[in-house]
C-alpha cells in the first residue's frame, strides 16, 4: 500500500514504491514493445528504438491525443505534471491503455525552488532520483553539443585573428569566415539557474587564451539544440537541422552556421542516443515516455514529436504536457509542435487550483520558500470568482484552436465545497467540461472523474485549426498571438528588434520559420506582477533571436531572461545522500 502523501514527502513515497516496482522489461511489455525495440538503462529505465517502432506500426491507427496545460500559475506551479500522471493512472483504472509523454526535468528548477517535475503525492513517476538527476544523459548531450559549437566558434575567431589568409587556409583547409565579434548570436549553456552567468567576458589572458569578447550563459534546456531534439522527426532530420544553426554573422552580414564551422557532424554525434525517447513508469505501473525539456516561457517547452508519434501508435490514450499556462505552452503546442508533427489533439486539459484562482482574484502572491499567506488557508469565494477571469481566458484560447477543453480542478486538502462549486459553475457556463481531481492524494482512484470527462471530450469531433497562416508576415503572426492569446492592444519593438524582424522577413525561408515567443509565465502580459486578465497594455519586444536549425524566430519580450536565477532558499539545501544505502533524499 502506498504511503499517505499528507504524512510523507514525495521522495519518501517514491523510494517506498521503488522497492516493488516492475522492471523496465515489464514496462516495455505493457507498452507493447518488442524486445529489440527496448534499450535498457539499468533495471528500471530504458530507451526506445523509435525508428523500429514506427516501421513496425506504420499502418496502426493512432490513439486519442490529449494535451495538458494550465491557467497562469503562481510561482508554486499548478501541478500539470502531477495531473498528467494522475490522468494516465485514472484512465488505467478505467481499463484503458494510457501512456504519458512528459519532459525531462532540468537541473535548474530541481536544485532551485520548483522541484523535479516528476509529479507529486500518489501521482508521480519513478525512479525519482535517476529521473531528476541526469536521467539517461539527454540534457548532458544537449549541453555538450551546444557548447561544442561555441568551442568551434571561439577557436576559429582566435585563429582568424592570429593568422593571415594564406596561413589560415593552409592550417585549417578553410578560407576566412570573417566573423564579426559584435554579432555573435550564441552563448554558452549550463543546466543550472545562475544569474551571475547572464553576462560574461571570455578569452581574458594572453594571445593564446582565446578571443576576448562579451558572451553569456543560458540554461541548457533553452538551447536551440533542445528545440531541434523536440521537433526532429528522425536522425536524418536532426542531422540536417544541426547544420543550419546560426552561431554568428560575418562582417559582411552573412550568417555563420555550424556547417560553416564544420562542427555540425560532431554535434550530431553527441545527440544520437539522446534522440531515442526514454521510458519509465508511474507509481501505478503505467508507461511514461520522457523526451525533450521544459521551460515553455523561454523555450519550446514540449515533449518531443518522436515520443508523441510512437506513444500514439502504442496506446489508446496518449497524454502529453505543455509547459506553464495555455498562453505559452498550449499556444506553442497548437501552432508549432502540431505543425511540425502533423498531429491534432482530441482534447485539452486546463489545470487550475483554488490557490492560483485566489491569487488572480486579489490574494497576495505566494512566494516559494515562505509560509503560505493566511488568505489561502480559509474560504474566500469572492477571491476565487474574481480569479476565474484568468481561467476563462485560457478556456477561450483552447476553444479558438477547435479543441474541447476540460477543466481539471486540481484538489488541495484546504479547498472548500463552495469554492469548488463556484469554479464549476463559471466554467460550465463558458462551455467547458469540469472535473474535480484528487489524484495527488488518491492516485488513479482520485482521477476517475477527470478520466471520464476526458474520454467524453475525446468523443466530440475536433475542428483543430492553427491561429495563423505561416505565409503571413512574421510581424502579423506575432501581433495575432499578442492580441488574440495574451489580450494585448498591440506590439511595440525596440529599434534593434525592428531591424532584426525586417532582416528575418526578407529571408527566402521566412514562411517556414515558426514564432516561438519568450514571455513571462506568471502573467498573460509581459509584466509578471499583473494578474488576472490585464487590459490596456502593449507587448514589448526587445530582441528577436533566430533558431535557424529548429526553424524558429524567438521574440524576447519584457524582462524575460534565458538564464533563470537561483533564489535565497533553493531546494539543494534539502538534498543529501544516506551514505549507508546510497539513497538520495530530499528531492521533490
Amino acid at each position: 500500500m502506498a504511503l499517505d502523501p499528507k504524512s510523507f514527502a514525495d521522495w519518501e513515497i517514491a523510494l517506498d514504491a521503488e522497492k516493488n516496482m516492475p522492471d523496465i522489461y515489464e514496462i516495455g511489455r505493457r507498452l507493447g514493445l518488442e524486445s529489440r525495440e527496448l534499450l535498457p538503462y539499468g533495471h528500471f529505465m530504458g530507451k526506445i528504438d523509435a525508428d523500429a517502432v514506427m516501421r513496425r506500426l506504420e499502418n496502426t491507427p493512432n490513439g486519442k491525443y490529449i494535451d495538458v496545460t494550465a491557467i497562469t500559475p503562481t510561482p508554486l506551479g499548478e501541478g500539470k505534471s502531477t495531473t498528467t500522471i494522475g490522468l494516465v493512472q485514472g484512465l488505467g483504472k478505467r481499463g484503458r491503455k494510457a501512456v504519458a509523454a512528459i519532459r525531462q526535468p532540468s537541473g535548474g528548477p530541481t536544485m532551485g525552488t520548483k522541484g523535479s517535475a516528476a509529479g507529486g503525492g500518489l501521482s508521480q513517476c519513478i525512479p525519482l532520483t535517476q529521473y531528476s538527476l541526469g536521467f539517461t544523459g539527454d540534457i548532458n548531450a544537449v549541453t555538450n553539443a551546444h557548447n561544442l559549437a561555441m568551442v568551434a566558434l571561439s577557436a576559429r575567431m582566435q585563429h582568424e585573428r592570429n593568422y593571415d589568409d594564406e596561413t589560415l587556409l593552409r592550417l585549417s583547409g578553410q578560407a576566412r569566415l570573417n566573423i564579426d565579434p559584435a554579432r555573435v548570436q550564441m552563448g554558452w549553456v549550463i543546466d543550472f539557474c545562475c544569474q551571475s552567468l547572464r553576462h560574461v567576458i571570455t578569452g581574458m589572458g594572453g594571445r593564446n587564451d582565446g578571443y576576448m569578447m562579451q558572451s553569456h550563459f543560458d540554461i541548457s534546456v533553452s538551447s536551440e539544440v533542445m528545440a531541434i531534439l523536440a521537433v526532429a522527426r528522425d536522425l536524418a532530420d536532426l542531422r540536417e537541422r544541426m547544420g543550419r544553426i546560426v552561431v554568428a554573422y560575418s562582417r559582411d552580414g552573412n550568417p555563420v552556421t555550424t556547417a560553416d564551422l564544420r562542427v555540425d557532424g560532431a554535434m550530431t554525434a553527441w545527440m544520437v542516443e539522446a534522440l531515442k525517447p526514454n521510458l519509465i513508469q508511474t507509481l501505478e505501473g503505467q508507461p511514461v515516455l520522457v523526451h525533450a525539456g521544459p521551460f515553455a516561457n523561454i523555450a519550446l517547452g514540449q515533449s518531443s514529436v518522436i515520443a508523441d508519434r510512437i506513444g500514439l501508435k502504442l496506446s489508446e490514450y496518449l497524454v502529453t504536457e505543455s509547459g506553464f499556462g495555455a498562453d505559452i505552452g498550449y499556444e506553442k503546442f497548437w501552432n508549432l509542435k502540431c505543425h511540425y508533427s502533423g498531429l491534432a489533439p482530441d482534447a485539452a486539459v486546463v489545470v487550475a487550483t483554488i490557490r492560483a484562482l485566489k491569487s488572480h482574484g486579489g490574494a497576495p502572491v505566494p512566494v516559494p520558500g515562505r509560509p503560505l499567506p493566511e488568505e489561502y488557508k480559509k474560504e474566500n469565494v469572492a477571491f476565487v470568482e474574481r480569479g476565474c477571469c484568468n481561467l476563462l481566458r485560457h478556456i477561450e484560447t483552447v476553444k479558438k484552436s477547435g479543441v474541447s477543453p476540460v477543466v481539471c480542478i486540481n484538489a488541495f486538502t484546504g479547498d472548500s465545497k463552495a469554492e469548488i462549486a463556484a469554479v464549476r459553475s463559471l466554467c460550465e457556463a463558458a462551455g467547458a467540461r469540469v472535473a474535480l481531481s484528487s489524484h495527488w492524494e488518491q492516485g488513479g482512484n482520485g482521477a476517475l472523474e477527470l478520466a471520464d470527462a476526458v474520454m467524453d471530450a475525446c468523443q466530440e469531433q475536433s475542428f483543430f485549426r492553427p491561429l495563423y497562416d505561416w505565409n503571413l508576415p512574421l510581424e502579423q503572426r506575432i501581433e495575432r498571438i499578442a492580441q488574440e492569446v495574451y489580450g494585448a492592444d498591440g506590439v511595440d519593438y525596440t529599434s534593434e528588434a525592428r531591424k532584426q524582424l525586417a532582416s528575418l522577413q526578407s529571408r527566402d525561408d521566412a514562411a517556414s520559420l515558426g514564432v516561438c515567443m519568450a514571455k513571462t509565465h506568471l502573467s498573460l502580459s509581459d509584466d509578471p506582477a499583473r494578474k488576472g486578465v490585464p487590459t490596456g497594455w502593449r507587448l514589448k519586444i526587445r530582441d528577436i533571436l533566430l533558431f535557424g536549425g529548429a526553424g524558429l524566430v524567438v521574440p524576447v519580450t519584457g524582462a524575460i531572461s534565458l538564464m533563470p536565477g537561483t533564489g535565497s532558499n533553493p531546494a539543494y539545501r534539502n538534498i543529501d545522500v544516506d551514505v549507508a544505502t546510497g539513497r538520495v533524499h530530499g528531492i521533490f
